[in-house]
């Protein structure tokens, strides 16, 4: 079985929270930490721009990701949401089995 770390901003606490409930509520991630305090500097549309948001840190199964990815497209308020997925190669045995057990995968 292999894993994923997904990253994911949002604008504000409600929304977070709403992604976030949605995802474990729809067994599309295991766990999802809500990070406050994080400020992004990007490029959008010619300009660099500057936003105060909050980081998801979203534990998922690799199976169950490309629906974990749609269902935040569709949730989230921006035209182009930041969805990074990070594959992870190892961690503790006991841990990644409670992801399978939560997200509906076998282990």
């Amino acid at each position: 079985m292999t894993y994923r770390l997904v990253l994911c901003t949002v604008p504000d606490r409600e929304v977070g929270e709403r992604i976030a409930s949605a995802l474990v509520e729809r067994r599309l991630a295991a766990c999802v930490n809500l990070v406050a305090g994080v400020t992004s500097f990007y490029g959008w549309q010619g300009r660099v721009e500057r936003e105060e948001e909050l980081q998801l840190l979203i534990k998922t199964s690799a199976a169950r990701y490309p629906e974990l990815e749609r269902t935040i497209v569709e949730l989230h308020p921006y035209e182009l949401p930041e969805v990074v997925a990070v594959p992870l190669s190892e961690g503790l045995p006991g841990y990644l089995a409670w992801i399978d057990q939560n997200t509906g995968t076998p282990s």
